[in-house]
């Protein structure tokens, strides 16, 4: 009976420490993840004006000197 607990002891031990294990890289992955998505917010930003800047008229530049 009593090497039953210790091994019960001992598998919940290894357990908890798997578990601990776990939850940090979980944790360190969302880290990563929050990061990724403030990075992708600003290049879509980036790209948004990028693109309205390429797609505005070109009403206020005057033509080239060969014209």
């Amino acid at each position: 009976m009593n090497d039953r607990i210790n091994e019960l002891e001992t598998q919940l031990a290894f357990q908890e420490s798997t578990v601990s294990s776990l939850n940090d890289a979980v944790t360190d992955q969302q880290q990563q993840i929050d990061i990724l998505r403030e990075q992708l917010d600003y290049i879509k930003t980036q790209m948004q004006s990028l693109a309205e800047t390429v797609n505005s008229p070109g009403g206020d530049e005057p033509p080239p000197p060969h014209y």
